[in-house]
């Protein structure tokens, strides 16, 4: 492939969760299921958790389009730390002077905010519970549900933040099977879409620590939307007030979810690391 073929892309990183963001707006992002596996290898390419690609907006309503692609080449719905970094990105490159713009992914539209302090907000939406909108066959929407995994019977809440989660709470985080079961649970049969499997240890009411084995991934340093769920799930459970404190191994997050119909509000950091380009081998 030329250079005039050559991919321009920009490495970014939000608590450790890192991307490959890909403007879209001026040539059409073209690369294969196979190449994203390529451009995404930690070894032979330029590594990252998921393709971040930013889009001209599909409707009058809308600033931009969003797609993301996971490391397994596979689209997803939402990326919710993507979320933030799409704004500075689009803030960065000259594509928007806006401070809030809005996105539209596959799941729906989302509101991401520059706050003053340069920290990012993202209205994420409202969570959804219903067993077809996660989806997850033989659920009630209960806020806890069985699950068994590998002879193991195990209590999770099961939602949408949309992409599918199933959030367990556990003791200790750092002694969470998340290495083990993440990938068992991801692909259970009763997860038709799969499913993001998260692990919350609760510290106070205030005050959550999570592990995420993401979709399409594995285990991340950090998951936005894993976060959200793990919010909703607690709250949901009691456990929880609005307003909570999610430490994961890449950083902290601020997330807020008054209840109801409420939407979810994600705080935290989004950062450019480095420019490049990248040419697909063969």
């Amino acid at each position: 492939m030329s250079d005039a073929a050559a991919l321009a892309f920009t490495k970014m990183q939000g608590l450790g969760n890192d991307f490959v963001v890909v403007d879209a707006t001026r040539r059409p992002f073209a690369l294969t299921a196979a190449q994203i596996r390529q451009l995404a290898d930690r070894r032979f390419g330029v590594g990252c958790d998921q393709v971040l690609v930013v889009d001209p907006p599909p409707s009058a309503d809308v600033d931009f389009g969003y797609r993301i692609f996971n490391a397994d080449g596979g689209e997803v719905e939402q990326c919710g730390n993507g979320a933030r970094c799409f704004v500075v990105f689009a803030r960065a490159k000259g594509l928007t002077d806006r401070r809030e713009i809005r996105v539209a992914t596959r799941s729906g539209v989302i509101v991401p905010r520059v706050e003053d302090d340069g920290q990012v907000t993202v209205d994420m939406g409202r969570p959804r519970f219903a067993p077809r909108d996660v989806p997850f066959a033989g659920g009630t929407g209960a806020p806890s549900e069985p699950l068994e995994i590998a002879g193991r019977q195990a209590t999770i809440s099961a939602l949408s933040m949309g992409n599918p989660h199933a959030v367990q709470v556990v003791a200790d985080v750092e002694a969470a099977p998340v290495a083990t079961e993440g990938a068992l649970i991801e692909r259970h049969a009763r997860f038709p879409a799969r499913v993001n499997a998260g692990y919350m240890q609760v510290v106070d009411r205030a005050t959550i620590r999570l592990r995420v084995h993401e979709r399409g991934a594995g285990e991340t340093l950090s998951c936005g939307t894993g976060a959200c769920a793990a919010v909703v799930a607690g709250v949901r459970l009691g456990l929880l007030d609005a307003t909570v404190r999610v430490h994961t191994r890449g950083g902290t997050l601020t997330v807020r979810w008054d209840g109801g119909g409420s939407p979810v509000l994600m705080t935290g950091p989004a950062a450019i690391v480095f420019e490049g380009s990248w040419t697909p081998p063969g």
